[in-house]
């Protein structure tokens, strides 16, 4: 297993399309519910528990092995926004072409031929990290750090928020990081004998409501 992989897989600048998308912190910031430092951090690591804890535990579950069609419905049941929906699959076909070019091998053409409408993200996440040799574990914690990585590095041109601030607020969050991509795989690890169902189910109903309505804003800096 090579650890360097990992650092491929979570590089901000590997091309899978998350530049584009803020995790839910631009109509947080148009709200004034995300407007300093302080209010980012708790943001995040809210953002962290919930939607990031899902998304950790299906990556962790598909890098284990698991069915990624039966942990892309998993994640369907796990997305009650549409708007979320779409984005989850769109960022899940631009990780896919990614990881094809860096890892190819048949697990991933299949999935891309299984799933030609895009699967989830993190199901995509967990499929590359095991194509590249990486643990349920390696999955989780890339899962769960871009959960909030991404909403962070989004601040930063939303508020024109100091980048040293915005990286403060990751370094805050470490440990956080690192319990939510333990209980993931923990989760993960529960699969093969409990099934899908086991996975964490964590919800963020305002993140969902206000997905809905960000994607309905005639003009935005980021697609969600």
């Amino acid at each position: 297993m090579s650890r360097t992989a990992l650092l491929v897989l979570a590089d901000g600048r590997f091309p899978a399309g998350d530049h584009a998308h803020s995790g839910g912190v631009e109509a947080a910031v148009a709200a004034r519910a995300v407007h300093d430092p302080v209010t980012l951090y708790a943001f995040c690591r809210g953002r962290l528990h919930s939607a990031g804890l899902t998304a950790a535990a299906l990556a962790a579950a598909a890098a284990a092995g698991h069915d990624p069609l039966v942990l892309d419905e998993a994640a369907d049941a796990r997305t009650p926004a549409p708007a979320l929906r779409a984005t989850a699959r769109k960022l899940g076909r631009q990780l896919l072409r990614a990881a094809r070019a860096a890892w190819p091998c048949e697990a991933l053409e299949r999935l891309a031929r299984d799933l030609p409408g895009g699967a989830h993200q993190p199901v995509v996440l967990g499929a590359a990290a095991h194509a590249a040799g990486l643990t349920a574990s390696d999955a989780a914690h890339v899962a769960a750090f871009s959960n909030v990585a991404g909403p962070a590095t989004a601040a930063v041109r939303l508020l024109g928020l100091d980048p040293f601030d915005a990286t403060a607020v990751l370094a805050r969050l470490c440990d956080d990081v690192d319990a939510v991509a333990h209980q993931a795989t923990d989760a993960a690890a529960r699969v093969a004998d409990e099934g899908a169902g086991i996975l964490p189910a964590a919800s963020s109903p305002l993140l969902d409501i206000t997905a809905e309505q960000h994607a309905a804003w005639p003009m935005r800096l980021f697609a969600s």
